[in-house]
């Protein structure tokens, strides 16, 4: 059998940039994503990543940790001194730690080897698709619905036009649950963001904040309209941006 051969990608697809001293292994991930239709950049070390970074401007990279001279954390620090691109990491999959440090050097993901190449390509699409996402505007209120308005700047939600303060971390989660609308959010994804890498096995938080958040948010909290459960993956907030997602908001009360 002949081995598949990439399809003809389009100029304006998105350029991945993969950091990996072994050639095998860049191979391996530049013939699988150019199969899902990415352009692929390659650099052997961190000193030729920053500069491919800054020359020929790639929308994501993917970072392997372990490299001789300048590893891949050190890389990741200098390119957070003067870029936001998002980075997956490579790690080991016995080394836990390399997955901490990792995120809170600004690291968007990782992925332990071994791994397979649809479940790179799905990263890498995740993260993209975060990319593209707009940002909710930390100085404006973003409008869900008639029902529902969140203003990000006094950290408030608006919930049939009373206002109602959130606690921080009811805030964060759903920060992170609105950034990602449409899409569901893992529990271990929602507690690295929430409440920290240490806290990944823990879904009992997850499970009790998003109940505060019902209990805030919700017309009726035992049939929610806006964060739904994905049983036993994680919470999806409603993709308020496409028309007629949502259903109507509830009457109002007699008096």
């Amino acid at each position: 059998m002949k081995p598949q051969m990439p399809r003809s990608i389009p100029k304006e697809a998105k350029r991945i940039l993969v950091v990996d001293d072994e050639a095998r292994m860049i191979d391996f991930i530049r013939m699988n994503l150019e199969l899902e239709g990415f352009h692929v950049l390659e650099a052997r070390n961190g000193l030729d990543a920053l500069e491919a970074i800054r020359t020929k401007l790639p929308d994501l990279v993917i970072l392997d940790i372990m490299m001789p001279q300048v590893d891949g954390f050190e890389t990741l620090r200098m390119l957070r001194e003067f870029s936001s691109i998002p980075v997956i990491i490579l790690t080991a999959k016995s080394e836990e730690d390399d997955k901490v440090v990792g995120l809170e050097l600004g690291a968007d993901d990782y992925v332990t080897k071994p791994f397979g190449p649809r479940e790179l390509s799905s990263r890498v699409r995740a993260v993209l698709r975060r990319l593209d996402m707009p940002a909710p505007p930390s100085d404006a209120v973003m409008k869900i619905d008639d029902y529902l308005s969140v203003d990000f700047n006094q950290r408030e939600v608006i919930v049939n036009g009373e206002r109602i303060k959130l606690r921080p971390t009811e805030y964060r989660l759903l920060y992170h649950l609105i950034e990602n609308a449409g899409w569901t959010v893992p529990h271990e994804q929602l507690l690295a963001k929430v409440w920290g890498y240490e806290y990944r096995d823990e879904a009992h938080y997850v499970r009790l904040y998003v109940n505060y958040l019902r209990e805030k948010i919700e017309p009726d909290p035992t049939n929610p309209r806006y964060i739904l459960t994905e049983r036993g993956v994680g919470y999806r907030f409603v993709d308020f941006r496409k028309q007629g997602t949502l259903p109507a908001p509830p009457p109002p009360e007699p008096e």
